[in-house]
């Protein structure tokens, strides 16, 4: 084959611009530290890099992002249920000294004044947020989970109890002492034998003052049928004492009292209440489970405190919609039994390939109505005794001063009378604190074990975060590996080009100075 100048000419000028584009090449490397600009450049070392960077991708998610924020929950929940702990400790402590009575009355009022104090804070402590999400409000963390400002909202609230809610309580009959002032004790005709003390049969619902709505019971006999009982509401302040009401009382009957939120029962329905159980795999006509252990309340409240807790963290319960007609229903699925994640609102942060950790604690998990309940409780239990003790003091200055036999015999009936309230009043006193001491371990228990969780939980986070942080310098190291260079390596092989590609500018130079018209 005859080979012409134009042919020299094309190929030199083919295999420069090969050299020329392989030092373009050489030089992009170098200046941008990879090995590839697109992924023509190397099909291979492409695909590689971009799974590694996607991985690189999820990690950092994970690492940078999903598991921080879940640590912050954890760690404001271990704080706020800490502080928990130590209020309820408070309370433990309270009882422990009021349960062997009190040397003075400056440590009655200062246990009195701490007691008062828990009540206040306890329920505060569960508004704790993180980002302004509430931490203990299940899928609801924009709604606190305390009342931040007294509140008046109509809920009309089903408790879902069990026969430990039942329970006999002494009450201390004192007929009209607790009127008796200076100046209208000779008009009082309260004796010794009006003051009794009196065993009623008692279910505290989780709140107080309570419209005058009457609250249905229901609940499944010993036949399994399910019974509904209507209770008859009687104020505290009525003409008839209503935690006496149910005292011989016929049948299954009760009274509820709306300031307390206590329903009296009769001693048919205490007993049949004492006596729910559950029979395991028994189902109504659509298949949901039930529980005939269940004690069923329904009744209404429409006033709450601050710092009272929210009905919708805790109850199946109704309340009327915003600017809509109708009521919006909260946790619907608890009257089914229904147990799963979704019903319990449990809230997992994704830190890991197919990894999840649960970030939330729920509210029932560490606060309980009957902590105020129970603080509530003693404090009035104090409060009457110091009120007592009133009573007798100024009965007692009365008969000093008194000069007419006739007014001191009736004001040292009133005093035998007020002395009598006082014993059973400071004895009730103190079995209460006695049982606080219970109740508040209980309590106590409660907590440390959700507190427990919660550490148990930040530590296994703690595991997977320095998983992820050497997970994540893997990738690195494997994605600079795939897709970086040595750069000595292409310097050298840069300077190598360079000097191939100079040679061969002058080789074809000098070769196409010669044509043929050289040899005519």
């Amino acid at each position: 084959m005859r080979i012409t100048n134009k042919i020299i000419q094309n190929n030199a000028i083919t295999n420069i611009n090969g050299n020329k584009i392989l030092e373009d090449k050489l030089n992009n490397q170098l200046s941008s530290g990879s090995k590839i600009n697109r992924p023509s450049d190397d099909p291979v070392v492409a695909i590689r890099a971009l799974r590694l960077r996607t991985n690189l991708s999820e990690v950092n998610q994970f690492y940078k992002k999903n598991v921080p924020d879940a640590q912050i929950w954890l760690k404001i929940t271990e704080s706020a249920i800490d502080t928990a702990v130590g209020v309820i400790t408070d309370m433990y402590n309270d009882c422990t000294t009021g349960s062997v009575g009190f040397k003075t009355a400056e440590d009655r009022q200062k246990i009195l004044e701490n007691m008062k104090g828990c009540r206040d804070e306890i329920y505060a402590i569960g508004n704790a947020e993180t980002a302004g999400r509430y931490v203990f409000t299940g899928y609801r963390t924009s709604v606190p989970l305390a009342f931040e400002r007294d509140t008046k909202l109509n809920y009309t609230i089903t408790e879902q109890l069990t026969s430990d809610s039942v329970s006999d309580y002494t009450y201390i009959d004192t007929k009209d002492l607790g009127d008796i002032t200076a100046s209208n004790a000779l008009g009082n005709a309260t004796t010794d034998q009006d003051v009794t003390q009196n065993t009623v049969h008692r279910l505290r619902l989780a709140y107080n003052n309570c419209t005058t709505t009457a609250p249905t019971i229901q609940y499944y006999d010993s036949t399994g049928a399910l019974q509904t009982v209507t209770a008859t509401t009687m104020s505290i302040n009525g003409g008839t004492d209503p935690y006496l009401a149910m005292q011989g009382a016929a049948g299954n009957a009760a009274v509820f009292i709306p300031e307390t939120g206590e329903l009296i029962l009769s001693d048919g329905l205490y007993s049949d209440l004492q006596n729910v159980k559950d029979i395991p795999g028994t189902t109504d006509a659509l298949g949901n489970e039930i529980d005939e252990g269940e004690i069923r309340v329904t009744y209404e409240k429409e006033e709450f405190k601050k710092n009272d807790l929210r009905p919708e963290h805790f109850f199946y319960c109704e309340t009327p919609a915003d600017n809509v007609s109708g009521r919006l229903v909260y946790n619907e699925n608890y009257l089914t039994n229904q147990k799963d994640d979704d019903t319990r609102q449990i809230i997992a942060y994704d830190v890991g390939f197919g990894q999840e950790v649960r970030v939330n604690t729920l509210a029932n998990e560490v606060f309980n109505h009957d902590i105020a309940r129970d603080l509530e409780g003693m404090i009035a239990n104090v409060e009457a005794v110091i009120e007592m003790e009133g009573i007798v003091s100024t009965l007692e200055g009365l008969i000093e001063k008194e000069t007419d036999p006739a007014n001191t015999d009736s004001l040292n009936d009133r005093l035998k009378a007020a002395n009598k309230a006082l014993t059973y009043l400071k004895d009730k006193m103190e079995k209460d604190f006695e049982g606080g001491i219970t109740r508040s371990q209980e309590y106590l228990s409660h907590a440390n074990t959700a507190l427990t969780g919660v550490g148990n939980r930040g530590a296994r986070l703690d595991l997977v975060s320095n998983r992820l942080s050497s997970q994540q310098s893997n990738f690195k190291t494997l994605a600079e590996e795939n897709e970086g260079i040595d750069p000595a390596e292409v310097a050298v092989e840069l300077s190598s080009v360079e000097l191939s590609y100079n040679a061969a500018l002058m080789a074809t130079g000098k070769i196409t100075q010669t044509t043929l018209l050289n040899y005519l």
